[in-house]
């Protein structure tokens, strides 16, 4: 009988314990549970020791301890594994500067020339179209031949920024710098998520003829994205 009441008394101090540990009342019940863990067997103290565990990662997660990016603002691994539908600004801002050769510089610059004023899913976009088209078989089969192509005839390229007359200078250091590191994670090998294998794209107030044939296949921001059909 005596054993009988002893190991109820046991049992109802466990049960005490799991319910201050769950409703986290402080230091109390930590004190109260490092007491009873004393005068418990093995198994009980591992049960204790599970719930502290869960107690606390209960707290980690109410509190937002746990975020993306760390208090401090550096992006941990997984945020450069992401593709371009989550990139966030602070991530690829926290990147080193970019750099690399003319096929990293081409499409830097028409990232830049192109799409810097759109947010930053606008200008990953637009490159991908660039890169797109490196892609496919009708088109030269290089970023900077993509870019210049039609370059010379006034009006008459395939980006406007190299056939409107106006010398290319880059003016905004901090939007050169996020087109840089744009450029280097999709020539990196970043998937292209966001338009759906365009070829083609054209701002919300113009009406090029070829909207009409082709399929569009995104719109982000001002811009809205075709696939170019063989044959059309």
């Amino acid at each position: 009988m005596k054993f009988r009441n002893v190991c109820k008394a046991s049992a109802q101090a466990v049960a005490g314990l799991v319910l201050c540990g769950l409703l986290g009342f402080g230091g109390a019940s930590v004190s109260a549970q490092s007491l009873a863990l004393g005068m418990t067997t093995g198994v009980e103290r591992a049960g204790f020791e599970r719930i502290e565990s869960l107690t606390q990662a209960s707290a980690t997660s109410l509190t937002g301890a746990a975020q993306p990016l760390s208090q401090q603002g550096q992006p941990r691994a997984e945020d450069f594994r992401r593709g371009p539908a989550t990139f966030n600004t602070a991530a690829i801002a926290a990147q080193p500067p970019a750099r690399g050769d003319d096929e990293w510089r081409c499409l830097a610059e028409a990232i830049y020339f192109e799409a810097r004023g759109e947010p930053l899913r606008g200008q990953v976009a637009v490159a991908e179209v660039i890169l797109n088209r490196v892609d496919v078989g009708n088109y030269p089969d290089t970023v900077c031949g993509v870019v210049n192509q039609g370059t010379g005839r006034l009006h008459a390229c395939q980006f406007s920024y190299t056939c409107d007359g106006i010398p290319e200078m880059v003016t905004e250091p901090q939007a050169w710098d996020l087109a840089g590191k744009i450029a280097r994670r999709l020539m990196d090998g970043e998937p292209r998520r966001l338009t759906g294998e365009a070829t083609h794209y054209h701002a919300d107030y113009v009406d090029p003829y070829w909207a009409k044939v082709y399929p569009q296949t995104a719109q982000v921001g001002r811009h809205l994205f075709y696939r170019q059909i063989p044959g059309a």
